[in-house]
């Protein structure tokens, strides 16, 4: 990238000063399974811009794409420019030994503590695409059916298993029935009426281990007491998991102590919105979190007095394809941005470099020796300019 013009401050007359973006070096990148040419490519891309020569780590989960990725960068870079490994958790934890200058990981908050501890060895930078439970806020003025397709449409992609997919829903009271007939409806419309099992556009679970989790949380809900309002058919031949909506849930039920990653609306029902707000904010900060509103004032409120990696008002999701918009978590949901300029910033060392006049060098005026002249014009300088 062109050095950046800064703009000069009154005590730097007679400087100049730009912004130089160094490549950082020598970079590691993690990928996920649950996008694994996006999420793979999309960093790869920001990091050779940069100027980076990259090791490229895709997931054990998706291994015909991981070889796909591995010939497919063989046939346009040197090793030397790209190399990618294939590999379970062994290879990663050998990698992770190695000093790299920037680690770029998509995945868990769990694994995410694992990469920075090891990055720190090294106080390497860390670039960390985290997740978390992404709240849904429906208040009393919300377009119902409208904010029903969206949720249900964030939700069933990819069978849920979304970073910043609707996690789950706050609605308000006298909404909450509305809302979920709606949902009910919204799948009607997008899969028909026949087995769902039997619609092409409907994903599956990505493996056995995850099935079962994911089912566990439907069953271990439903015996504490949430009401299952629509889906909980399963089959565990083909980790098929039908979109699940379950109301009656409070903060204790399973559904709720952990990230879903899977086609499961847990509902809660609020009066007041300081609930909700003390909700969210009581728990780590979210990757993402949705408002479902016309009340202008409200969503101005919400967006104040919450924290989260991005927000999207009166839709799901769609904020991760803005090019224009840093994409990146707060704390337990993700360190650092990427995406556009910001993936190329991850990427860079931001050099401050400055040129000095030769001739005029404000700074010679306060030179040792201190004579009354020179302390009056430090005087001066400490009270109007700093």
């Amino acid at each position: 990238m062109k050095p950046k013009r800064v703009s000069p401050s009154l005590t730097m007359l007679g400087t100049k000063a730009r912004l130089h973006y160094e490549p950082k070096g020598v970079v590691l990148i993690i990928s996920p399974w649950n996008y694994p040419i996006n999420l793979t490519l999309g960093p790869l891309v920001s990091a050779i811009a940069a100027g980076n020569t990259v090791v490229l780590k895709p997931s054990e989960l998706t291994p015909n794409i991981s070889a796909f990725i591995k010939s497919f960068i063989a046939d346009i870079f040197e090793e030397k420019q790209v190399a990618v490994v294939e590999g379970g958790v062994e290879v990663s934890t050998e990698l992770l030994e190695q000093p790299f200058h920037h680690i770029f990981f998509t995945g868990s908050p769990m694994v995410g503590k694992i990469i920075m501890a090891a990055a720190a060895k090294n106080l390497a930078s860390v670039t960390l695409e985290l997740g978390g439970k992404s709240p849904v806020i429906v208040d009393e003025t919300a377009s119902v059916k409208s904010a029903a397709q969206s949720i249900m449409w964030g939700k069933v992609t990819n069978n849920g298993q979304t970073c910043i997919a609707p996690d789950y829903i706050f609605v308000q009271k006298n909404k909450k029935q509305q809302l979920i007939d709606e949902l009910k409806s919204a799948v009607s419309t997008f899969f028909g009426q026949d087995a769902l099992e039997k619609n092409q556009d409907y994903c599956r679970i990505v493996n056995d281990r995850h099935f079962k989790r994911v089912k566990h949380l439907i069953d271990e809900s439903v015996s504490e007491g949430a009401k299952l309002e629509c889906g909980g058919e399963t089959n565990d031949e083909d980790n098929f998991i039908a979109p699940t909506v379950l109301s009656e849930v409070n903060s204790n039920h399973a559904v709720m102590l952990e990230e879903i990653f899977g086609p499961v609306l847990p509902i809660m029902e609020y009066e007041d919105i300081k609930e909700v707000v003390q909700y969210i904010n009581t728990n780590h900060k979210p990757l993402a979190m949705y408002i479902f509103s016309n009340n202008k004032s409200q969503i101005k409120n919400l967006i104040a007095q919450t924290t989260a990696g991005g927000t999207v008002v009166n839709n799901t999701m769609i904020h991760f394809s803005h090019a224009n918009l840093p994409f990146g978590g707060v704390n337990n949901s993700g360190v650092g941005s990427s995406h556009g300029e910001f993936g190329f910033k991850a990427f860079s060392h931001e050099r401050a470099v400055l040129y000095q006049s030769k001739l005029f060098n404000l700074s010679r005026l306060f030179l040792p020796p201190y004579t009354s002249t020179r302390r009056k014009l430090l005087q001066l300088t400490m009270k109007y300019f700093t």
